[in-house]
């Protein structure tokens, strides 16, 4: 269990003028040895917590970490798919959602401008602009930059549904809209960062997407439920950091949300190379890493496997099994 004294959620510390270290806490495993402090990049903080539907238990806890982050020199910090909430149900979810302009993000904006970091705050339950014909909502990855000011926002494109033998029965489509679009990555103080949300994760092509735009970072907040994390979390988080080239920051909710629900957590960063850097494993913490830039282009020359791509013939052949399967769905109808 997280506890906050009250005070430590008033304001962050003064940021201390000295060179950035990575290191680890409570739900943390792994510390990370820091490259010099002039490299290309910068110190990211993943937070790994346990959403609810008690909004204010949520915004403590996700607060606290942004401070503690904050006070040890993370430039940028990721929150977890949820960082919100967790519904009990797809109807508490409709009701607790809020608007970009509502409280919740108002409270974020006030907390990077105070601890003077970038915040990624992946999943917040968007009510849109068409909440009042569709009733539905969006799954919407915020990043706010270091004053305040909100940069972009993606609404996650791949909706979960899905009923596993040992998981909970989830259909996100029942309540949420799918996002329309993909967006360029942007520039922060780490790197170009590419946008995403967990189960984005399971399609290569929205990764290579924002790699071809100039990614150097993919973030895939996420909620991944305890049997398909086990199993598939690392390897899939890995293998985006390998395919293309990129650091993958992974934000994680871990442990029981309510009676009917639980994540996976372990949360991490990956290098260009695939190796872990940091990790937390169970429980509400942090884990944070030094992004080297340098190292990121050292490999993309070492091993240029974005040069060698063949795009001009995987099209051709994803055009014509679509030309195909549209052409036998035309014939099986009209006969």
């Amino acid at each position: 269990m997280l506890r906050v004294a009250p005070r430590a959620l008033l304001r962050c510390p003064p940021r201390a003028p000295r060179a950035p270290q990575s290191s680890s806490t409570a739900g943390s495993a792994m510390a990370v040895s820091p490259c010099p402090a002039l490299c290309p990049g910068g110190v990211v903080a993943v937070a790994q917590v346990t959403s609810t539907a008690d909004k204010e238990h949520n915004w403590r806890q996700c607060a606290a970490l942004v401070r503690q982050a904050a006070a040890r020199g993370a430039r940028a910090v990721f929150l977890p798919e949820g960082f919100d909430f967790i519904g009990d149900s797809p109807q508490q979810s409709l009701a607790l959602a809020e608007p970009l302009d509502g409280d919740i993000v108002g409270r974020y904006r006030q907390l990077a401008r105070e601890c003077e970091v970038w915040l990624s705050l992946g999943g917040f339950h968007e009510r849109g602009h068409d909440w009042d014909s569709t009733g539905r909502i969006y799954n919407c990855h915020l990043l706010l930059d270091s004053s305040g000011r909100l940069v972009a926002a993606y609404r996650k494109l791949h909706l979960f549904d899905a009923e596993l033998p040992g998981g909970p029965a989830l259909r996100e489509s029942s309540f949420t809209n799918p996002g329309r679009e993909l967006l360029p990555p942007i520039d922060t103080p780490v790197g170009k960062l590419g946008l995403a949300v967990c189960y984005d994760l399971r399609f290569p092509e929205l990764a290579q997407a924002l790699r071809g735009a100039g990614a150097q970072i993919l973030t895939f907040p996420s909620a991944f439920t305890v049997p398909t994390g086990a199993a598939h979390w690392e390897v899939l988080l890995r293998a985006r950091a390998i395919e293309c080239q990129c650091y993958v920051v992974a934000a994680a909710q871990t442990g029981r949300h309510h009676a009917g629900r639980a994540s996976f957590g372990h949360s991490l960063v990956a290098d260009p190379w695939g190796t872990v850097v940091a990790q937390c494993q169970e429980g509400p913490g942090l884990c944070l890493a030094q992004l080297d830039l340098g190292y990121l282009e050292r490999v993309r020359r070492d091993l240029p496997v974005h040069g060698h791509r063949r795009g001009d013939v995987y099209g051709a052949l994803g055009a014509q099994g679509h030309r195909e399967g549209t052409g036998g769905a035309s014939a099986a109808t009209s006969g």
